[in-house]
């Protein structure tokens, strides 16, 4: 799931939010902020019961996947889609 909350100027807050165990083992959000390198924004377990990363964002489209266990990638079922990718606007 996202979260968007607006700063000031036209950057945005961005959080990105998982069940704690689904998939189980260390997930990163991984996408075109970070220039798609894994482990930068690793999601991390919160009381809860998810885990969670936060990210400044510039106005416009960023893809993103994450990136979980062995490899596997999947999407955010409740993120817009572009190309396959997820994605979100600014």
């Amino acid at each position: 799931m996202l979260r968007s909350t607006r700063l000031f100027g036209p950057k945005r807050r961005v959080t990105f939010s998982l069940p704690v165990d689904d998939p189980d083992g260390p997930v990163s959000v991984v996408g075109s902020f970070n220039n798609w390198t894994p482990g930068i924004h690793e999601l991390v377990p919160r009381r809860d019961g998810t885990r969670t990363v936060t990210v400044i964002l510039p106005p416009g489209t960023h893809r993103f996947r994450y990136l979980g266990p062995d490899g596997h990638w999947f999407d955010d079922d409740h993120a817009q889609r572009l190309d396959g990718d997820s994605a979100i606007t600014i």
